[in-house]
């Protein structure tokens, strides 16, 4: 059984994804994978250069990160561009790594899982981590750097919070504390494990 993680931008899924990962769950992580595509020479870069010049890959022939996102975030074309370029790449690597699941699940984390094609076929259930919009802002902010602003125009390319809890099987709610969170997952684990056995 695969169980596709998502939420919006600080929601708090790779925290979630790393209590999973704790009990037993086997966990691939999209945006390590996205990391690893654009890191210097990383496998995107040629395209990426191709697609949108040298101003956004850095001396070390990484992405630039942060030239991209200030691109992407405010033209929809470029997004879309990049995101062709990344997507299928990460796919192909994800279900690569999925094969090899020896665990009594899998969790595969994907921000964008029901914005993206392609992810639906290779899960069983939809899990979101939930949380308030302030929550969410403020946490990003607090972990990347990133002004409100920036935050605020990712978070309106990802699906609404009530469109996302409409499509999901089962929720984690983040609006407390990392002990809350933890008994969540916990709760989640056992829940997976007992439907692992009815097959």
């Amino acid at each position: 059984m695969i169980i596709g993680l998502t939420g919006g931008i600080g929601s708090g899924k790779t925290a979630a994804a790393t209590f999973f990962a704790a009990l037993g769950a086997d966990v691939i992580d999209t945006d390590v994978i996205a990391h690893e595509l654009t890191r210097p020479h990383g496998a995107a870069i040629s395209a990426v250069r191709q697609a949108f010049g040298e101003r956004y890959i850095t001396e070390d022939s990484a992405l630039n990160r942060k030239e991209m996102r200030k691109l992407i975030f405010s033209d929809d074309d470029s997004r879309r561009k990049l995101e062709a370029i990344l997507h299928p790449l990460i796919r192909t690597e994800v279900a690569r790594r999925a094969a090899l699941f020896c665990g009594p699940y899998g969790l595969i984390v994907v921000p964008l899982l029901l914005e993206t094609c392609g992810y639906r076929e290779m899960i069983h259930r939809v899990l979101v981590v939930d949380c308030c919009e302030y929550d969410q802002i403020a946490r990003t902010v607090g972990r990347t750097g990133m002004d409100e602003q920036t935050v605020r125009a990712i978070m309106a390319t990802q699906l609404s919070r009530a469109e996302r809890l409409q499509q999901a099987d089962d929720v984690i709610s983040n609006d407390s504390d990392i002990s809350h969170l933890k008994q969540q997952v916990e709760a989640l684990h056992s829940k997976y494990l007992a439907l692992r056995d009815r097959g």
